[in-house]
């Protein structure tokens, strides 16, 4: 790791950025990916990521650990440590304000939590290139499965280590999906304040168990959503736009469940809303300067 002054001020930026993405991660409906795109390192990181080689664990089982190290000279190691650090500090500092939030102002919270989601579904949306009966299709698919998947919010699967693992592939893996945030999908499957709780305890088996699933996750299916994305882009988008506005319903559920939603969350609905539109204007200023 170059430790030169340069090299301090390029780590120091890189850790900085991952603040920005692991406090968005964090949050439902903010996709940490967009930050890093914003902030100028999306490719770095799909490349880093997109280095990795799951032949390196059959090389590590047989012990052949000069293929080991030819595959790790082609990670950007010194990167992706100093960046997953700063997410990592990020979340370890936000799950305690995100859980005082959601326990003392309940409706405020979901409503922005609401408010994001909604802005973002639309934001997804606008990417499709042509609408035709298709895409309309499946956003209509996609809104009634969001709907059945957001009644997950009443459904007691238990917080085990497996489910745990479970949650972390789902999450991990939306993550790579254009605007997607993975805490929702954590938030849909029921295991968000459970997983901040953890967080802020620093419980290893459970951060560990959601980590890995991530990581199986990212390996197994990366490239099939790459391929499904590629080859039917506007279906795949649409599909998304409806599953995100479909089970938007279980975050109106649990904020009306603390209290009026119409009057006491309008205001950081609209907060939620004007977020995202902020973060969608500044990825487009900077794809427009970038072309």
């Amino acid at each position: 790791m170059n430790l030169r002054p340069d090299g301090i001020r390029e780590h120091a930026g890189i850790y900085l950025r991952g603040l920005a993405m692991g406090a968005c991660d964090i949050v439902p409906g903010v996709s940490g990916g967009t930050i890093a795109l914003i902030t100028g390192i999306y490719e770095r990181l799909v490349g880093a990521i997109g280095s990795i080689d799951p032949a390196s664990v059959k090389h590590l089982a047989r012990g052949d650990f000069a293929s080991l190290q030819k595959d790790l000279e082609k990670i950007d190691i010194p990167f992706l440590v100093v960046l997953f650090a700063g997410i990592g500090t990020a979340f370890l500092l936000m799950s305690r304000v995100v859980l005082s939030l959601l326990d003392n102002y309940t409706v405020a919270t979901y409503s922005f939590f609401l408010g994001l989601i909604i802005a973002s579904a639309v934001a997804i949306f606008l990417e499709i290139r042509s609408h035709n009966v298709t895409t309309v299709a499946f956003l209509v698919v996609g809104t009634g499965a969001g709907y059945l998947l957001g009644g997950l919010g009443n459904f007691d699967a238990g917080h085990s280590l497996p489910v745990l693992f479970l949650t972390g592939m789902a999450a991990l893996c939306a993550m790579i999906l254009p605007g997607i945030s993975g805490a929702y999908i954590t938030l849909v499957l029921n295991q968000y304040e459970f997983m901040l709780a953890a967080l802020r305890a620093i419980s290893l088996p459970e951060i560990l168990a959601y980590i890995a699933g991530g990581v199986a996750g990212l390996l197994l299916f990366t490239k099939a959503l790459k391929y499904l994305l590629a080859t039917y882009h506007g279906a795949m988008l649409a599909l998304l736009t409806g599953l995100m506005l479909g089970s938007a319903r279980m975050l109106w559920e649990k904020g009306a469940a603390a209290g009026d939603m119409f009057t006491g969350g309008w205001m950081f609905f609209l907060v939620g809303l004007a977020a995202v539109g902020a973060v969608e204007y500044m990825k487009r200023r900077h794809q427009a300067v970038s072309a």
